[in-house]
């Protein structure tokens, strides 16, 4: 399985518009992040984890050929914005399968209604076929096991995913014991790290670390980061030997 990182900056991206800040003023790539997603691939899947608003630039970046469907976190729009941008896939081979938990769905349904219409659709909509995730309740997509790992963003609920033994967690501020159990045994972990300051909705860098230390995955991957958090190759001298800040265009193979 091989999980490639197509942004891994937090909703305004890096550089930040208009932002004098030296992190976005940087030279280097690993500085430069794309809204926070994910590919993963295995010999008979091709998923991606959120669809934002670097959609189509992230697929070229990644020469991706083909989707078998799109999992979901949450409605925020640097995770759902891309959504129209699926239109070549619809192209290539038909409707496009969608999950995400249902109030995520008929969110989606409001702010894209003409891709959900069913009567007089234009013909170069995009074509999703919505499927719910539930909590507790595993998905088999592509042969795998797909299991929803449930958390809170603040107040609001946003799904994770484990495959095998990976999983990716992002927008992750509390996660109760259960949902943690669900993690037992995970080698590599993806987890998100806004900054070094405390945030009210997500994880700052001393909670994901202390997030990491509780799971004990073998290695760890930082996501979801913000220019706040510093430059790239500074903090990593900062971390623990298992623990990565991941950077756009990663590619990792478990």
């Amino acid at each position: 399985m091989k999980v490639y990182f197509l942004g891994t900056g937090t909703s305004q991206g890096i550089p930040v518009i208009g932002s004098a800040h030296p992190v976005c003023q940087s030279v280097d790539f690993k500085d430069k992040r794309l809204r926070v997603s994910i590919w993963i691939t295995w010999e008979t899947g091709s998923y991606v984890i959120d669809c934002g608003p670097d959609f189509r630039q992230q697929m070229l970046a990644a020469q991706c050929q083909s989707v078998d469907g799109i999992l979901f976190t949450h409605e925020h729009a640097d995770h759902t914005a891309g959504l129209d941008d699926i239109r070549p896939f619809n192209f290539k081979q038909g409707e496009m399968p969608i999950y995400a938990h249902q109030r995520v769905l008929d969110n989606l349904k409001t702010r894209f209604g003409y891709v959900f219409e069913t009567q007089n659709r234009y013909p170069g909509a995009p074509s999703v076929l919505a499927i719910p995730v539930c909590n507790n309740q595993p998905l088999v997509l592509g042969g795998k096991t797909i299991v929803p790992i449930n958390v809170m963003h603040g107040d609001l609920q946003v799904f994770g995913y484990r495959l095998d033994a990976f999983a990716y967690l992002t927008d992750v501020k509390t996660i109760e014991k259960s949902e943690i159990d669900k993690l037992q045994g995970v080698q590599v972990l993806v987890i998100n790290a806004l900054r070094e300051a405390p945030h009210t909705t997500h994880f700052n860098l001393q909670e994901a670390l202390d997030f990491i230390a509780l799971v004990q995955p073998q290695k760890a991957y930082l996501t979801h980061i913000s220019h706040l958090l510093g430059f790239h190759e500074e903090i990593q001298k900062k971390l623990p030997e298992n623990v990565f800040l991941a950077y756009d265009n990663l590619e990792i193979t478990l």
